[in-house]
C-alpha cells in the first residue's frame, strides 16, 4: 500500500525518527502523569472526591491547551525549537517531581492544583514545538502529510498505552499518596528520557531561522488575537462548517459530563474499594478507547455513504438514544457498552467535523479556525464538569444529567440535519475521502 511505503520511508529518515522518539518519550510521560493525577484525586482513600474536585482537575489539564495554545506559536518561532524541547521536558522533571513531594507532604489541595497546573503548561508549548518541528525534518509535502497522520497518532497510543502501565503499576501499590507520588515519579523519569533524547538532535535543526523572527513579541501576540477574531468572522460566513463545529462543542460536553460521572460511579457506586474502583475506571477508558479505534474505521465508509454532515447527524442520534438507555440503569454492564458507543460516536463525528472544516474554511484562515477549534473542544469539556460537578449526587447516579445529555445530543443533530441536503455529492466525498483516508 503507498501509505506503508510512505511511512517506511519516513522511518528511515534520521532526524524524523529522533523528532518521533521525543514526541513518544513526552507523551508517554504525559499519560503516566495523568493516571497519576486521576488516582490521587479521585481513588485516593484519604480524600473523599467530589465531582467539584474532579472538575477543577479537568480544569488543570485541559484549559492550558485552550488558553495558551492560540499564543505558544508566537515564542515558538522565536525560540529554538530544539531547546524548547530539551528544555521543556527538564523543567517538567523538576515540577512533576515536585507535584509528588506535594502529594507526599499532604498539602492544601490550591497548591497541588497549581503545581499540576504548571506542568500541563509546559507541555503545551512542547506538543506546539513537536508539530511547528515537523516540516524541518522531511524532504517533501507528501511525507509531511503522513507525518503529520503518524506522529500525532503514535502519541497517543504512546500516552495510553504508558497510562495503562501506569495503571497497573499503582494497583499493585499499596493504597495512599506515597504510590501516588511514585507513579508521578515514573513520569518525570519518562520526561528526563525525552529531554536526552532532544540532545541527539543539532541545536539549529528544529528552526527557526534567524531571519524569520517578529521584530517584537507583542506585537506578535496582537496579531494572534486579531487573527483569531478573524478566524471567527470567516467561520461565521461558512454556515456547514459552523455548525458541524457547533454540534461538535455539544457533543463534546456531552462526554465531558458523562465521564465526570463515571468517575463518581466508578468511585462510590461500583467498587468494593480504591483498587476495584480504579479497575473499572480504567475498562470504561479502554472501551471508550476501542470506540475511538471503530471510529477511525468506519468513518472513512461512512462519510463517502452520508456525507460529512449526515455522519456527524448520524452519531448525534444514535448517542441521544443509547445514552439513556444504557446510562439509566446505573450498572457497570451497560455503561461499559455505552462507553464504546460514546466513543465511536464522538470520535466519529470528530473527524467528519475534522473534514468539513478542512474543505469549507479557506487555506489562509484555517490555522486560525482550528485554533478556535481547539479552545471550544477543550472549554466544552472542562465546563461540562462544572455542571456535572453541580448536579451530580455523592454517588454518581444522577437521572437529570442523562437526560439532559440526551437532549443535548438531539440539539446537536438539530444544528446539522436541516442542512444535510446541501453536503456535497456523494461522489465528491467519496473522492476526498479516499485521499484523506488511504
Amino acid at each position: 500500500m503507498p501509505v506503508v511505503r510512505g511511512l517506511r520511508v519516513l522511518l528511515r529518515i534520521g532526524d524524523f525518527r529522533r523528532l518521533l522518539t521525543v514526541r513518544l518519550l513526552s507523551q508517554a510521560a504525559d499519560g503516566v502523569y495523568q493516571v497519576a493525577l486521576a488516582s490521587y484525586v479521585v481513588f485516593s482513600p484519604e480524600k473523599q472526591t467530589s465531582a467539584a474536585a474532579i472538575a477543577a482537575a479537568m480544569a488543570v489539564l485541559l484549559l492550558p491547551y485552550s488558553l495558551l495554545g492560540p499564543f505558544a506559536g508566537v515564542l515558538l518561532d522565536r525560540w529554538r525549537r530544539r531547546q524548547v524541547l530539551l528544555y521543556g521536558n527538564l523543567a517538567r522533571v523538576v515540577l512533576a517531581a515536585g507535584t509528588a513531594a506535594l502529594i507526599v507532604a499532604e498539602v492544601p489541595d490550591a497548591l497541588f492544583y497549581v503545581s499540576a497546573l504548571t506542568v500541563t503548561a509546559v507541555n503545551r508549548f512542547v506538543l506546539a514545538g513537536l508539530s511547528a518541528a515537523l516540516p524541518r525534518v522531511v524532504a517533501t509535502d507528501e511525507q509531511l502529510v503522513l507525518g503529520n497522520s503518524l506522529s500525532p497518532t503514535a502519541g497517543t497510543l504512546a500516552a495510553t498505552a504508558a497510562g495503562g502501565l501506569a495503571l497497573v503499576v499503582r494497583m499493585a501499590a499499596p493504597d495512599g499518596a506515597a504510590s501516588d507520588a511514585l507513579v508521578i515519579l515514573l513520569g518525570s523519569a519518562l520526561y528526563l528520557c525525552a529531554a536526552f533524547a532532544a540532545l541527539r538532535m543539532p541545536r539549529d535543526l528544529l528552526g527557526p531561522d534567524p531571519h524569520q523572527l517578529q521584530p517584537r513579541p507583542n506585537q506578535a501576540l496582537l496579531s494572534t488575537a486579531r487573527g483569531l477574531l478573524s478566524g471567527l468572522r470567516h467561520l461565521t460566513r461558512r454556515p456547514a462548517a459552523a455548525r458541524a463545529l457547533y454540534a461538535m462543542t455539544l457533543m463534546r460536553f456531552c462526554y465531558g459530563a458523562l465521564t465526570v460521572m463515571v468517575l463518581m460511579l466508578c468511585r462510590y457506586a461500583w467498587g468494593d474499594g480504591d483498587s476495584d474502583g480504579l479497575a473499572l475506571l480504567g475498562l470504561a477508558v479502554g472501551i471508550s478507547g476501542v470506540g475511538f479505534f471503530v471510529a477511525a474505521v468506519c468513518t472513512p465508509w461512512a462519510v463517502a455513504r452520508f456525507g460529512p454532515l449526515g455522519w456527524v447527524a448520524a452519531c448525534g442520534a444514535t448517542a441521544a438514544v443509547l445514552e439513556p438507555v444504557l446510562g439509566l440503569p446505573f450498572t457497570p454492564a451497560p455503561m461499559m457498552v455505552a462507553a464504546f458507543f460514546l466513543g465511536l460516536t464522538t470520535q466519529g463525528a470528530k473527524i467528519a467535523t475534522d473534514t468539513i472544516v478542512q474543505s469549507s474554511i479557506e487555506d489562509a484562515y484555517r490555522g486560525r479556525v482550528f485554533s478556535l477549534y481547539d479552545v471550544l473542544f477543550n472549554v466544552a469539556f472542562v465546563g461540562a464538569a462544572g455542571v456535572a460537578a453541580l448536579m451530580l449526587p455523592p454517588d454518581g447516579a444522577s437521572t437529570p444529567l442523562v437526560l439532559i445529555v440526551a437532549a443535548l445530543y438531539l440539539a446537536a443533530v438539530s444544528l446539522v440535519v436541516f442542512h444535510v441536503k446541501h453536503d456535497r455529492p456523494r461522489a465528491d466525498v467519496s473522492r476526498e475521502t479516499e485521499r484523506r483516508f488511504t
